[in-house]
Formats: C-alpha cells, structure tokens, sequence
C-alpha cells in the first residue's frame, strides 16, 4: 500500500474529524485513524465507538490499494511540522509498518491491523431529509448552551431534533431555561424525531458551513450527517423527550421591550454584586422604566441601574438567575428583545424583535428564581 499526498492536504482532512478521538480509550485501536485506498481515494475514520466520522482525500499518486490503522497523535504531531510538501507513504500491510518520506527524511511508525478498527453503525430502514446548513449552524448555536449535564436525565444532555411536514423545530433544555428554535423553509416527508447527544453537535459545529447542503439519514437508534465528503454517524440518545410544551406558558399580559445590548451590559455590572449561589437578580418594572437589582448580604454588596423600555402590563417585580438571563442574550443577535411575563412565581419568554430570517422562530424560557 503506496500513496503521495500533500501533508496540508492530509492535515486538514485529519483535523476535520480528529474532533471524535478520546484523550484516553479503552481500546487501544481507538487511538488510530483508519486509512483505506482505492485508487487515487484515500478514506480517513475516527471513532469513539458512539460516533464515527469519515473523510475523503484524493491523494497525488496512489498504488496497491489496502487499509491499515495509523497512530493518530505520532501523526498530527508531525504533520504539524511540516510546511506544504508532497509526503510518500509506504506501508507493509503483513506488519503494519508504516514509513513516511519528505523532503527532509525519512520517519517510520507502526499501525495496526485495519481488521481491529469498528465498523461503522449500519443504517437499517432509515429516512433521510436534505437541509441547508444554515439551518443546522443556526439550530446548533441557539440550542446547544441550554442542554442539560446531569447524568440522571441523559435525554436533556442533547438537541431535540423534531421533524413535520410543515416545520423543523430544534429544542434543548436542563429544566431552567428552555430554547425552541423552529424553521419553516425545511420540512420532512414524515414526521419523527430524535436526540443527539452533544459531542456531534460540537462536531457539527466546526465542520458545516452557512452553504453546505446537509443529507441527514436517521432511524431509531442511529443518525448520519453526510456533507463535503464528510460523514458523521451517532448513536442518539436513547429515550422520550418531556413535553417541553406544557411547560411554556401561553397567557403572557406583561410584555417588556427593550434594548438588548444595553439590557445585556446593565445585566453583566449589576450581576458581579449578586449572590454566588444563585445569582439572583431583581427586574422591576413600572411604565416605561425597567429597574435592575442585586444584592449579596453575607458580604453587604448590591447594585442598581435603571434602563428605559417599552411595557404593556402590570407593575411586577421578579428574580432570574443572570446567568441563563446572560447566555440566552448572548446567543441572541437581534437590536431590541421582547420579555413576556405573567406571574413572579412563572417562566418569563425572551423573544427577539427582529428576526435574520423570516423562515426562523426563536423562543427562550427561563425560569423565575423566587425573590425572599
């Protein structure tokens, strides 16, 4: 098994899925990339067992098509050394032995049997759905800081994938805020729906692009993302997703607008006087000027601003927790988000003004922190 290709060329296709590698395994086969040649294609895996993600890289030269498993960080380590140059790859496939030559010498390293390396997750009675990418860039980075960590709810640790007919909508939540993204210029032939965990999602999220077209193949153990020769496999969360539904109110009669950096700024001063526990703090509302506070007794700190704003409803006074209050204006772009409030003891809504794309909904629920 022979090939040359050029090392920024075989750099970049290594980074692209070098994402999916453990630092520590179990399985000491885990610790390689699988290379495989026919003809002038070089196939290069990952995997981590649960996810398994592919490359294609057309090499300059290549003769005796074969497979072997090639130690991953002896090869990024050195393929980071390197300026742009043809590297040549020889390869015993009876030893595994590998020698690597370039302009400046030669270095030699041993693989292992390609046999050992896991297959891949088949596919059986599978559906698939085209998107574009900017609709999964858009989903993941609205979504993806509102997942769960706790072990004993595993369906909450990733993105709730929910396909229709006439919707896609993408939801994430740990039970203190919630996030519903939804896009109606994607639509399914048949509903379903499914649980990705969150390491493909971050996969996801280095590799796609705004105009990459994204084939998506799913059942109900397994997905695969297919783009730019590029294929990533996971195995979904197992599980049913709560109904995340029920628990977004509907009567909202108190409505704040206001100006999202300068509420986003006024959070991040008044928030570094909260307490350390449960970063509370204060939002009181009173015509059109929105009062925020916070205050930590066990130190005597506390702070006040005060922030001009549009408000249709009653005087309110309610606690957040400002961090969740924080992240979700952050993974926000809009001038201007709304607040929808009904009760100090029930979820507020924040809503943007304005949207990128008309095709997009957002909503983020957060819960109330209940002020002593």
């Amino acid at each position: 098994m022979n090939f040359i290709v050029s090392s920024s060329t075989l750099r970049k296709g290594l980074q692209q899925i070098g994402g999916v590698l453990n630092a520590s395994n179990s399985l000491p086969i885990l610790d390689n990339f699988l290379f495989e040649l026919s003809g002038q294609d070089l196939t290069i895996s990952a995997s981590d067992i649960e996810n398994t993600m592919r490359t294609k890289v057309v090499v300059d030269e290549g003769k005796e098509d074969g497979k072997v498993a090639v130690p991953a960080k002896l090869l990024m380590d050195i393929l980071k050394n390197f300026a742009d140059q043809p590297l040549s790859f020889s390869i015993d496939t009876g030893n595994f032995g590998i020698e690597i030559s370039s302009d400046y010498g030669k270095y030699k390293l041993v693989g292992q049997n390609a046999g050992d390396f896991p297959k891949g997750q088949e596919l059986e009675n599978a559906n698939e759905i085209t998107i574009s990418g900017d609709i999964i860039v858009n989903a993941i980075d609205k979504c993806l800081f509102a997942t769960g960590n706790d072990d004993l709810r595993p369906v909450m640790s990733g993105v709730f994938f929910e396909f229709s007919e006439d919707k896609l909508n993408f939801v994430a939540t740990d039970a203190h805020k919630l996030v519903k993204y939804t896009r109606t210029d994607g639509v399914a032939n048949k509903s379903a729906d499914f649980i990705l965990p969150k390491k493909p999602l971050n996969l996801l999220k280095q590799n796609i692009t705004s105009e990459d077209s994204i084939s998506i193949n799913y059942n109900d153990t397994t997905v695969r993302f297919s783009f730019n020769e590029i294929e990533l496999t996971s195995r979904l969360i197992d599980g049913k997703y709560p109904n995340y539904e029920a628990v977004i109110p509907v009567e909202n009669p108190n409505v704040l607008t206001v100006d999202r950096i300068s509420f986003l700024n006024s959070l991040k001063r008044v928030s570094i006087f909260s307490n350390k526990t449960t970063h509370q703090v204060r939002l009181k509302v009173a015509g059109s000027e929105l009062s925020i506070s916070a205050e930590d007794l066990d130190f005597s700190n506390e702070a006040k601003e005060r922030l001009t704003c549009n408000y249709v409803g009653d005087d309110i006074e309610i606690g957040f927790n400002s961090k969740f209050l924080l992240e979700m204006l952050n993974h926000l772009t809009c001038n201007e988000v709304i607040l929808e409030m009904s009760e100090p003891n029930k979820a507020g809504i924040l809503l943007p003004v304005d949207k990128e794309n008309d095709s997009e909904k957002i909503l983020m629920l957060v819960m109330p922190v209940m002020i002593r």
